[in-house]
Parts: C-alpha cells; structure tokens; sequence
C-alpha cells in the first residue's frame, strides 16, 4: 500500500538484457534509456512510474525474446549514474 507521501514520486531502475540493442529502442521503452554495452549486454535506464509499468517493460523484453539479466531498483539521487 503507498502511503500519501509516495504518491507522484517515480522510482528510477536499471534493467539489463542479454544481447545488444540500437539506442533508438528508447521510445519503445517509455522513454528509459537504451545504452548497449561492451559485454554484448544493453542497459535499459531510467523512471518508471509504479510497478505496472515496470511490467510492461519486461513483458516488452519478454516479447522480444531477449533474457532479462537483472532488475535494480535504485534511488533518485544515483539516476543520473546510470551505468
């Protein structure tokens, strides 16, 4: 249950897939940021307003049948760190 003062703050996460994605993949995933990496991996990057929307983003990985690696919560003072 959100308490009253949760309400209106995004949570910011940082999900990680095996294979590598074109940065232009961005809109598809409400807007996160799509940042392939050196290890053949891409880190998706960004707000997520509340835990549907975080379930569609990993049915969007679902469905592109591409493995999910990790899913890190992580607070709003290290979003600007994303990588």
């Amino acid at each position: 249950m959100k308490h009253m003062r949760d309400q209106g703050k995004q949570t910011f996460y940082r999900i990680r897939i095996k294979g590598i994605l074109d940065p232009c993949w961005s809109e598809w995933f409400d807007g996160m940021e799509v940042t392939p990496q050196e290890s053949g991996e891409t880190l998706l990057a960004g707000p997520v307003r509340d835990q549907a929307a975080l379930h569609g983003l990993l049915a969007k990985v679902r469905d592109m049948g591409m493995s999910l690696l990790s899913v890190e919560r992580i607070d709003a003072s290290s979003a600007r760190t994303v990588q």
